[in-house]
């Protein structure tokens, strides 16, 4: 079967630019109309007691984050936000669901040393340790939960000045649900195919005389995996908040969140020696050890924020938080080891990987923002200091022998299988401390120009049981934005990021995981963007289209040398593209999210061994064109409907570009029903056609299987 055409970036492109080229006389009929309908909908807003029955739409004016110091039409950088009523439409459930429909970020696999869960790359680079919980980065890499999260907000391209650390391509910050000026009591249960039974609840409390509320969300989750035999998952939360000083200058919120999962890890499908591509069996062939493998994960975050208004335009918060996770699993990696292997019939399912982690981290971070003049120039700024302490005990547990050999066709979970012995009982400690300050400030200049800049310093320390990396450096983030009419904006903005040696030690291994040893000496890769992009809110500022061309670049590279076991900075990698977007309503009955991202990601110089030259080669993992669109219609005031598709294009899975994931389409569709002003039910039929395709590789020996098609009915109360 022929695969599908691609999709003809500059036709999208020539698209959107038209879009926004639409005079405000052709759309004025539609401007009026809708101005009349706001209009009358401002007027009964003082008689409307709203009990929680309006959910928000996908659009969004501002970011949650105090460093953006501008709303999103008017800050030079690409935001992608996904709102929670967007996730339930979609059914997601995790992190990775919402991601996974989300233009430009294409998955990276875990395979023991690396370890498992969340593993996305955005604009070319990997940003696995980039993904921020209302602002503070998360150390451990999990598996991220959506039932307490209210947006997801990605950032793309270098972002050091406003998140620290890497986000090369970009970060991921998940907003967490807080305690509301209102009183209601919601909750949710879906059932569906493969076993699938979720709940969740979600309470909230206001007491106006104490101004005081609370909020109480907790989650349980069992299910199989679509389209995979013997994988399971199960999972609960709890996520109680506690906010006090409500409506007065003095404010704070205590918050508490755990997370627990107990599944079967799953590796997928074994990569061809042949062919480069996953191996052609049946999509529910598991080459685990069901009696034998698992993957038990836990999380637990306090954070105290308090916040006092010292005047109506400066505001001092201070947010301090003490985490800790924890990932123990040992599982089965199927590989073929040779094309005699996969001639016979026989695949290696090990030697099994194990690993037992535990990340802490005590994070203390003060903001200081607000807005002021000097002469005709206005300011609205964010400056703060921030300082952690993370842990991260890697324990000797399991020492796996044997590589478990079974049939490549007919694998039977239920096999004998080696004993996992124990390890020798020792442990590698690896710590990162790091002390930052920052500013951001935009300036208005003019009525249609302002100025955004931005800078941080990072004193960064690394050190694991015998050698130790210091990193002193500057980042910054600077961009001039043209307002050429009130509802649109043109911007040119640019970006530094830094990527220190043993950023990553503890967490995975490689040419980037190491603390000491062979990166001891290194400096920090550097990594610097410039992005041109503009933003519209048409149809009464309903509708936002946004389009930006960009191009980053990392110049020095890590680089490892097998022959010569040597790590330098002499590669070179770079990520050209463009992406464009639409969100929001076209219509009041029409909602629509939908985007498009072309991506040239490319290693200019890779490294000095003649053996491993593999200059100008695709990067690994990343898609060069990737879509998606999802759009709801109300029929009525009880009906609604809603449809998606989205398409990843072919992804090379080693450098040296011989192994790779076929493109693919997905579809989803979704109906819904209100019964009453407090009962909804909502069906969502994921991956229509049943597509069998590949989210994931780790260097090629193996691919994770995407879920299958699913079904799922929830029914939604509010009170």
């Amino acid at each position: 079967m022929s695969s599908p055409a691609r999709p003809q970036p500059w036709k999208l492109w020539s698209t959107s630019l038209g879009l926004m080229a639409l005079s405000e006389a052709s759309l004025g009929a539609t401007l009026e109309e809708t101005q009349r309908q706001s209009n009358a909908e401002a007027l009964n807003l003082g008689t409307t007691h709203v009990q929680g029955e309006h959910k928000p739409g996908y659009k969004r004016e501002t970011s949650d984050s105090v460093k953006f110091t501008a709303p999103l039409r008017e800050t030079p950088k690409s935001v992608t936000i996904i709102t929670e009523s967007l996730m339930q439409e979609r059914a997601v459930s995790t992190l990775a669901d919402a991601l996974r429909t989300t233009p430009g970020i294409t998955f990276g696999a875990g395979e023991g040393g690396t370890p498992l869960g969340d593993r996305p790359f955005i604009r070319g680079f990997e940003a696995s340790t980039d993904i921020m919980i209302d602002g503070i980065r998360d150390v451990g890499r999990m598996t991220h939960e959506a039932f307490n999260v209210e947006q997801i907000e990605i950032v793309k391209g270098p972002g050091s000045a406003y998140s620290g650390r890497g986000s090369t391509g970009g970060s991921i910050n998940l907003i967490s649900k807080v305690p509301q000026q209102e009183t209601f009591a919601a909750g949710s249960l879906s059932l569906g195919t493969d076993q699938l039974r979720r709940t969740t609840i979600d309470l909230n409390q206001y007491l106006p005389e104490q101004n005081m509320a609370l909020r109480l969300n907790a989650m349980k989750h069992e299910a199989d995996t679509p389209g995979r035999d013997d994988v399971e998952v199960s999972r609960w939360g709890l996520a109680p908040s506690f906010s006090f000083g409500l409506n007065t200058d003095t404010r704070g919120t205590l918050s508490y969140y755990h997370m627990q999962s107990d599944d079967i890890p799953d590796q997928g499908h074994p990569v061809s020696e042949i062919t480069g591509k996953p191996v052609k069996v049946d999509r529910d062939n598991f080459y685990g050890f069901a009696k034998r493998d698992f993957r038990k994960t836990s999380a637990d975050l306090a954070t105290l924020q308090l916040e006092h208004d010292f005047s109506e335009h400066l505001t001092l918060r201070n947010t301090t938080r003490q985490g800790r996770s924890m990932q123990d699993y040992i599982m089965s990696r199927p590989t073929l080891g040779s094309a005699q292997n996969e001639l016979t019939g026989v695949v290696l399912r090990g030697p099994a990987r194990g690993r037992n982690v535990v990340n802490t981290s005590t994070i203390n971070q003060t903001d200081i923002f607000g807005k002021f003049d000097t002469g005709s120039i206005g300011h609205s700024y964010s400056a703060g200091v921030e300082f952690s302490r993370e842990r991260i005990d890697v324990k000797n547990r399991y020492s796996p022998k044997g590589s478990d050999p079974g049939s490549l066709e007919n694998p039977n979970p239920k096999d004998p299988y080696a004993p996992v012995a124990r390890g020798n009982g020792n442990h590698s400690v690896t710590k990162h401390n790091n002390r930052a300050l920052y500013v951001m400030d935009t300036l208005a200049l003019h009525e249609q120009w302002d100025l955004n800049l931005g800078a941080r310093f990072d004193n960064y320390h690394v050190r694991d049981n015998t050698q130790s990396n210091r990193s002193n450096i500057w980042t910054y983030q600077s961009g001039i934005v043209f307002k050429p009419l009130p509802y649109g904006s043109i911007y040119l903005s640019y970006g530094t990021s830094f990527n220190p040696s043993g950023e990553t030690a503890g967490q995975s291994g490689g040419a980037d995981g190491a603390a000491g040893g062979r990166l001891s000496n290194l400096d920090p890769e550097k990594s610097r963007s410039i992005e041109l992009g503009t933003k519209w809110d048409l149809l009464n500022e309903r509708l936002a289209l946004t389009a930006a061309v960009f191009k980053t670049e990392k110049t020095n590279a890590r680089t490892y040398d097998p022959i010569s076991n040597e790590v330098t900075l002499d590669g070179d990698v770079e990520v050209k593209g463009f992406e464009v977007g639409a969100t929001g309503h076209l219509t009041d009955q029409w909602e629509v999210m939908a985007g498009y991202t072309y991506l040239d990601a490319k290693t200019v110089k890779y490294a000095s061994g003649k053996d491993t030259n593999y200059d100008g080669n695709r990067a690994k993992f990343i898609a060069p064109n990737s879509g998606s669109v999802w759009t709801t219609y109300a029929l009525t005031d009880r009906w609604k409907i809603g449809g998606g598709a989205n398409y990843v294009d072919k992804r090379y899975t080693n450098d040296e570009n011989t192994k790779s994931l076929d493109s693919y389409w997905r579809y989803d569709a979704m109906v819904a029903y209100r019964v009453n002003k407090n009962l909804d039910l909502q069906l969502n039929v994921l991956n229509l056609t049943d597509e069998t395709y590949y989210d994931a590789s780790h260097v090629g020996m193996f691919a994770t299987v995407a879920p299958g098609r699913s079904a799922e009915l929830a029914a939604n109360v509010r009170f």
